[in-house]
């Protein structure tokens, strides 16, 4: 298996996530119905996914 570089965009919405997360766990953005768990979880996949696949 060959890993690569995810691409800016993929790299700029796990990150986003990402920080989405941490707001939710700090109870600033208490209106997402989401455990900030899930959500820091669904940005490392993203992440993930984006060094799995190659172009993406």
């Amino acid at each position: 298996m060959n890993l690569s570089a995810p691409t800016q965009l993929i790299f700029i919405i796990s990150l986003v996530l990402a920080i989405i997360g941490i707001l939710a766990a700090l109870g600033v953005l208490a209106f997402i119905p989401l455990a900030a768990v899930w959500i820091v979880l669904i940005a490392y996949i993203v992440l993930a996914a984006g060094c799995l696949m190659r172009g993406a």
